[in-house]
């Protein structure tokens, strides 16, 4: 099978059609692609998990052969940068809402019951102001993942101050795992998105309540430009690409210590895979992981993008190039497989192309990033200040987070009778019983949860060879 899917909500909605029919055999599983997912928690673009089939993911051509010699090229460059002036200046806030509104029309047309995914942030606060006019059927959903973050009360209080229905759904991560098992073999594609199983936790309240859709709020950093914290410019200077023993975090006294197990993960990173999201495993853990070696081959997919972010004339414009990679093969990838997976459409109405080109293109400078403070999407605070006054986001970013170390405790058994069937990670057994007592700490805990997405997902795919496999010769046999 050699097929490319054009898979970016920059480029439309994508068609896994192909990829989910019951009737003919799955493709191979590429395991250089498994060695990614479990040392960044996604699959290179334009790579997929299987072999043959290539994505094209916003930075990539949809017109150009995936499968001979891709080029990524980001599109926004020097975003939050440009324009310096306005050509003409404007009622830029009334100018956004317009337009906000006429992509959430665009995006949700299909839908006629959709459910906003709102962590109480800029971005789904935004979209709630603009969804009450656009989509005032919507319903909210706020995920509360850990006691780390608690926007409930301010997601809620945007929600009912709007007059748009609220829920809450609150991270069970036993439940949402028995919904990931659930729905496992209906996945398109794979990737292991830190925040996948609140996804499918949420997508499967959201059809149990009747909802069609989800409107998700990813899409609008790439344009507005994000600039790096004093932290990520300090992660930045320690991702040295030393080669230090994977065992070192698992010593006596550095094992209960995340700031050290990550300081340690940090030292051996380099700089552009540090900027991607979650603790994952070392080279030296993928290989025994796999029996064998692959981590080498993973890395050099990395090479595709180097050229490009090398070019950078700004830092925060080298971490959106960056980040970009971790955003189209997992931020994306999980709201798009997971919705496949669950029958449900999704909206990302800041990926819409008049509203990015118009914010990219003509919103002044001023209006995106303040050069001193470093505050960034201006014209989105500006906007959600015509309906409010100061939110607890402002100092404190909400998310979808996951409970890694309550998965831990919950399904350890599960996922270890899977990783005993695991024929193509034969050191996954070893690994988690080192591990076990370890997954109080959330960086051994985070990849716990890479191994209890991935391993399924294989078991289901070599499930699903096997049925089909065994059709073929009962169809052979009538013939």
């Amino acid at each position: 099978m050699r097929t490319q899917i054009t898979m970016s909500p920059y480029y439309g909605t994508p068609d896994f059609s192909r990829l989910m029919r019951d009737d003919v055999p799955p493709p191979a599983v590429d395991p250089v692609s498994v060695a990614d997912i479990l040392r960044n928690a996604f699959v290179y673009p334009p790579y997929s998990i299987y072999e043959g089939v290539r994505l094209v993911t916003f930075g990539f051509c949809p017109h150009d052969d995936m499968h001979t010699e891709p080029k990524f090229r980001f599109k926004f460059r020097n975003a939050g940068e440009v324009p310096e002036f306005a050509a003409t200046e404007q009622d830029w806030v009334s100018g956004y809402h317009r337009r906000l509104c006429d992509a959430i029309d665009r995006s949700c047309a299909g839908m006629k019951a959709p459910w906003l995914l709102q962590s109480g942030g800029k971005d789904s606060t935004t979209l709630a102001i603009a969804i009450a006019d656009a989509r005032p059927d919507t319903t909210c959903i706020t995920y509360l993942g850990g006691q780390e973050e608690d926007e409930v009360a301010s997601a809620t209080h945007v929600a009912r101050t709007l007059g748009l229905r609220h829920e809450t759904l609150t991270c069970d991560p036993a439940r949402a795992y028995d919904r990931y098992l659930d729905v496992v073999h209906r996945m398109p594609l794979l990737t292991a998105d830190f925040a996948l199983l609140s996804c499918i936790d949420l997508g499967t309240e959201v059809v149990g309540h009747g909802g069609d859709g989800v409107i998700d709020g990813l899409g609008a950093d790439s344009y507005f430009g994000t600039p790096m914290s004093k932290r990520q410019e300090l992660l930045k200077r320690l991702s040295r690409d030393l080669p230090l023993p994977a065992r070192w975090s698992e010593l006596p006294g550095v094992d209960r210590s995340f700031k050290l197990c990550y300081l340690l993960s940090t030292l051996r990173m380099n700089e552009i895979e540090r900027t991607f999201p979650g603790s994952r495993f070392t080279d030296e853990e993928v290989d025994a992981l796999l029996g064998r070696p692959m981590s080498q081959h993973s890395r050099h997919r990395l090479d595709l993008y180097r050229e490009e972010i090398g070019s950078a004339t700004s830092l925060w414009e080298w971490r959106d190039m960056s980040t970009s990679i971790a955003g189209s093969a997992g931020a994306f990838a999980k709201g798009l497989y997971s919705s496949a997976a669950l029958g449900l459409k999704v909206a990302y109405p800041f990926c819409d192309l008049t509203l990015r080109e118009w914010i990219h293109r003509e919103v002044p400078r001023y209006q995106k990033v303040d050069p001193v403070t470093k505050l960034n999407k201006l014209l989105v605070r500006d906007h959600i200040a015509t309906r409010f006054g100061e939110l607890p986001y402002v100092t404190g970013k909400g998310s979808f987070r996951f409970d890694v170390r309550g998965l831990a405790r919950a399904r350890f058994d599960r996922v270890r009778e899977l990783a005993r069937d695991s024929v193509e990670m034969p050191g996954a057994v070893a690994w988690l019983d080192r591990n076990r007592r370890r997954f109080d700490n959330k960086y051994h805990a985070s990849k716990f949860y890479l191994l209890a997405v991935v391993l399924p997902w294989l078991a289901s795919r070599r499930e699903r060879h096997a049925h089909a496999q065994h059709a073929d010769v009962r169809e052979r046999a009538y013939a």
